[in-house]
């Protein structure tokens, strides 16, 4: 079902609308599809259309605030197994095919301040990063429902895609210097494409990607984030504010639980995707922080490839009655594993609709990721 913008911004700030959304924040793994065509599964439910996902449409506002680097990427070697290219930040990276939706990057543009001063006119204001024409166009899509979004370099990870993670956590300790000099360079260039496209019409959304977590928790603690992030998340966020943003959304993977009340500091009111695997509970954050966060996600995509009674276990837990109400997206915690059969998925769907009080699921011919 179609969910307008007025509905889900009331939803993400724990207000009840009359209905929960339940979605798909991403899509199946490479795989995945073959593997349910082979079980008998229909066509429409191997591109998702058939389960009725909800989903509010959601253009990001046409400007640019990240790199512009000039330099066009390019495939180096391909094989039947891996790609080789060089990505827009210059790296050469690979690929494979069989196992990876992401490249790896194999090197990295900035070891040094003099590294990141040679490049850093990649991320100066010119009025080229904002498309004036599409952004009049997406004022009327918004005045129709639709959700704008305007997308900031991650705090860790812009400097994370320039150097690497390593070099990044080392440079928080030895050189502070240059992440603050890359993140207030980058700050001062997304608030004035913001104010650009403020002018034109409003941010709804401000959305900042940073998977900074893996099962061992954040490479920067509640210090790093404090100190070294905090200003620019601060400074982007006000800014967006007064283009009239109220979610302030992150995606990171991970246990970011020793993070999320330095984060909450700097202005995010929205968390994604809220992995089980990795240790985060959606129900502990709720009843930690009540409504004054969002959370989206959170349903342990690994259950899926069990039993019919542990789906149901984990769907009672997270969608119980205390759950409801605002400030929840329902939704899996990342991409819909290989080894979950399409039988488990149906029931999976079908379950949590009626636990959530939704009607049947109702094919609409389309179906929106919710990974924003």
């Amino acid at each position: 079902m179609r969910w307008n913008r007025e509905e889900y911004i009331a939803h993400c700030k724990g207000e009840y609308v009359g209905k929960e959304i339940f979605c798909e924040l991403f899509r199946p793994m490479i795989g995945l599809k073959e593997e349910w065509a082979a079980q008998g599964a229909t066509e429409s439910e191997r591109a998702l259309t058939a389960f009725g996902w909800d989903y509010v449409p959601h253009p990001f506002a046409a400007a640019n605030a990240g790199p512009i680097s000039g330099i066009e990427p390019h495939v180096v070697e391909e094989t039947a197994d891996f790609t080789e290219a060089v990505d827009h930040y210059g790296r050469r990276t690979r690929l494979s095919k069989k196992k990876a939706t992401l490249a790896l990057p194999m090197d990295f543009p900035v070891r040094t301040m003099d590294d990141w001063l040679r490049i850093k006119h990649w991320y100066a204001f010119d009025e080229k990063r904002i498309n004036m024409e599409e952004l009049l166009h997406q004022k009327k899509l918004q005045q129709e429902g639709q959700l704008v979004l305007f997308g900031v370099p991650g705090g860790f990870d812009e400097p994370r895609q320039l150097m690497g993670e390593e070099a990044l956590c080392i440079a928080a300790y030895d050189e502070p210097e240059l992440i603050e000099d890359m993140l207030a360079t980058m700050a001062d260039t997304a608030c004035k494409v913001m104010e650009c496209v403020g002018a034109v019409l409003t941010i709804d959304d401000l959305h900042i990607h940073e998977d900074m977590a893996g099962k061992g928790g954040p490479l920067f603690g509640p210090k790093q984030v404090t100190e070294l992030l905090r200003p620019y998340y601060r400074k982007v966020w006000e800014c967006a504010q007064a283009q009239g943003a109220q979610i302030f959304s992150q995606d990171s993977d991970g246990d970011m639980d020793p993070v999320v009340d330095a984060f909450i500091d700097c202005g995010i009111n929205l968390f994604y995707p809220c992995e089980p695997a990795a240790g985060m509970d959606m129900v502990r954050l709720r009843k930690k922080y009540g409504r004054s966060i969002a959370v989206k996600g959170g349903i342990d995509k690994h259950v899926l490839r069990t039993t019919k009674e542990a789906i149901r276990a984990e769907l009672e837990y997270k969608m119980s009655p205390e759950m409801q109400g605002g400030g929840i997206v329902f939704a899996l915690d990342h991409l819909i594993p290989n080894g979950v059969p399409i039988e488990n998925y149906r029931y999976y769907v079908q379950l949590g609709r009626e636990l959530l009080g939704l009607p049947a699921a109702k094919d609409e011919g389309i179906f929106v990721s919710m990974a924003f």
